[in-house]
């Protein structure tokens, strides 16, 4: 077991929260654009977490995740949705699907420019650790530093859950946005893959090849915030 500050998991696990029922919100507003009411019948077009829980994937596996040390992600509750009520189904499922990961990085762009501009201005200075991106100067106000601790999760968690549901392994949104790209003849081998999806997901956080995409990506927005 890790030695974890419970002040920054509190504060993580409320970002992840939120960041998690943006991301299904954004997929049943999107789906609403379509002709789909599903999601707001169901009441998911919203930011309360309630409706988005899954008890495993955005509780327990969460939590054991930051005690074990595995990587911090988690998942919610899937949006339904009814193909056969939206408009232009081939662009509608691209959109509905995009939408989740895009609102992921509108939020790490939100995260991002805040940051910019705190260390701008000479609130805080890059740090560079998941939960301490920035640090308050010292001599600044107390309430400095979780707002820097939740703007660090805000920025690395939205870049991570955006970048890894955008991998084209079903069932993740990635997947589904590929296989309207793909050629009848190549969908029906993709599609045989669809069963195993899980444990290809499991092969490749094993493999660490999650790692290798995040940390460019991570070495990127530290080179902009220095910048």
């Amino acid at each position: 077991m890790r030695n974890i500050d419970p002040g920054n998991l509190i504060i993580w696990f409320i970002v992840l929260l939120f960041s998690l029922s943006f991301h299904e919100a954004a997929h049943a507003w999107t789906s609403e654009k379509f002709g789909d009411d599903t999601g707001r019948l169901q009441g998911r077009i919203t930011l309360n977490p309630i409706a988005h829980i899954d008890l495993f994937g955005t509780v327990l596996f969460p939590i054991v995740s930051a005690l074990s040390g595995i990587p911090l992600l988690g998942w919610a509750k899937p949006v339904q949705t009814n193909p056969l009520m939206w408009r232009d189904k081939t662009r509608a499922n691209i959109m509905v699907s995009a939408a989740g990961p895009l609102s992921n990085f509108i939020l790490a762009i939100v995260a991002f420019i805040v940051i910019k501009s705190l260390i701008v201005s000479g609130v805080v200075y890059l740090n560079g650790g998941y939960y301490t991106l920035i640090m308050p100067l010292r001599g600044q106000a107390g309430f400095l530093s979780p707002l820097s601790v939740m703007l660090s999760v805000l920025l690395l968690l939205n870049i991570g859950l955006g970048v890894f549901n955008l991998i084209p392994v079903p069932p993740l949104d990635g997947s589904h946005v590929l296989e309207e790209l793909l050629p009848h003849s190549m969908l029906e081998a993709y599609e045989q893959v669809r069963p195993y999806g899980f444990m290809l997901l499991y092969l490749l956080m094993f493999l660490g090849v999650f790692g290798a995409i995040f940390i460019p990506i991570y070495n990127i927005v530290i080179m902009l915030l220095q910048v």
